[in-house]
């Protein structure tokens, strides 16, 4: 794919790219934004190095992608509730986000992207993994596709934002809260088309599927299993080290992703937009 307005230097073969040539403090063109879009798309997560942006300069980026989510659950910018904090602070154990993952897939409409801003990183550590879905879906036998055609999971954030969440310094409660607001399922399809190009991605993940729609509990641990060791390949991956001012926006439709916890002694705080998607549809 050809740019005219960015420079678009892709970081692994299945999926990830720098974008370099773009200050998002600035106004840009409307050219410069469909070319950005159409790096999103071709690459489901991109990055920006060297930016400087306040609250207010990075809710103006996210919002012309669409409306963005309250998220209710993470602690938010201390006047900004469009803003949220993924934080660990050095005396902490227990980072947020450890477990491969798609954002907010418990919701009826799943939102279309996230967008991570880095405040102050670790010196080293810290590293985000990022995972294919389409390139997942592709990686399956032509008998399995066919399988999972058709099929639909039920997704939820009970388990995940509704139980206690540890003591002492494995406790996220200081980041994470609400937990009488996890009452979010969902039923999406197992395969799905991506809505602005129409590709296909598996849309399962290992934090917040419970099962198969009409299996059993024990039949469905064996598939979705097999489907999450499958989709963590590492040939379906890309790894993004932090430096302070990166910005990384991933597509939740076709992405998975991980916070690895390998900084004990240091502070992580991020800087955390979601941005509203639409519906999912399954392949016809």
């Amino acid at each position: 794919m050809e740019y005219t307005t960015i420079d678009v230097c892709p970081a692994s073969g299945a999926l990830g790219a720098e974008i370099h040539g773009v200050d998002l403090r600035e106004p840009f063109s409307v050219e410069t934004f469909q070319d950005i879009r159409q790096a999103f798309w071709d690459h489901s997560v991109i990055f920006f190095r060297d930016q400087d942006l306040s609250p207010e300069q990075h809710i103006a980026f996210a919002e012309r992608w669409g409306d963005i989510n309250v998220n209710r659950f993470f602690k938010h910018v201390d006047g900004y509730p469009k803003v949220a904090e993924v934080r660990k602070e050095p005396d902490q154990k227990k980072n947020i986000g450890r477990s491969w993952h798609t954002d907010h897939s418990y919701d009826q409409i799943p939102a279309m992207a996230s967008i991570l801003y880095g405040k102050e990183v670790p010196d080293v550590g810290g590293d985000t993994l990022f995972a294919s879905m389409h390139a997942a879906h592709d990686g399956l036998s032509e008998g399995l596709r066919a399988t999972l055609n058709g099929l639909k999971a039920v997704h939820s954030s009970r388990h995940v934002f509704g139980k206690p969440r540890g003591e002492g310094n494995g406790k996220v409660d200081d980041r994470i809260g609400n937990s009488e607001e996890a009452k979010q399922d969902a039923l999406h399809p197992v395969i799905i088309r991506h809505p602005d190009t129409g590709r296909r991605a598996l849309y399962v993940n290992r934090s917040f599927t419970v099962r198969i729609e009409g299996w059993t509990d024990e039949e469905s641990k064996s598939l979705l299993g097999f489907l999450y060791d499958h989709a963590a390949n590492p040939e379906f991956t890309c790894r993004f080290r932090w430096e302070k001012g990166s910005i990384a926006m991933w597509d939740n439709r076709v992405t998975w992703h991980r916070a690895l916890n390998d900084y004990d002694g240091q502070r992580r705080y991020m800087h955390r937009i979601t941005v509203e998607g639409v519906p999912l549809h399954e392949v016809e």
